[in-house]
């Protein structure tokens, strides 16, 4: 068992900048698969970018402004968002993903969720 624990969410005018991490309570390493979501009011749950033995990959409204990356030393998953739009207000998650040997083969881990809030 792990537990992930978002933090960095806020209130940021359009432009700015934030930080999102998640900590995890024990190695990371076991996670070949991790990577952020969001989900926005009356919308469906997204998938923002995700990592995968180095390899990343983001949703289109983010590419170019969002950079994930994770840090195995310190069990923790970063991503940063730039040039923040108001369309990128959401409840941000955590996932990891762990691979098992019977079906489905894999597990996955949710942190609780930080508010990202983009308004003027």
């Amino acid at each position: 068992q792990v537990q992930l624990v978002e933090s960095g969410g806020g209130l940021v005018q359009p432009g700015g900048s934030l930080r999102l991490s998640c900590v995890a309570s024990r190695s990371i390493v076991s996670m070949n698969v991790m990577g952020w979501y969001r989900q926005a009011p009356g919308r469906e749950r997204e998938l923002v970018a995700k990592t995968t033995y180095g390899i990343t990959n983001y949703a289109d409204s983010v590419k170019g402004r969002f950079t994930i990356s994770r840090d195995n030393n310190k069990n923790t998953m970063y991503l940063q968002m730039n040039s923040l739009k108001p369309e990128d207000t959401a409840v941000y998650y955590c996932n990891g993903r762990v691979p098992h040997d019977r079906t489905p083969y894999y597990e996955d881990y949710w942190g609780q969720g930080t508010q990202v809030t983009v308004s003027s």
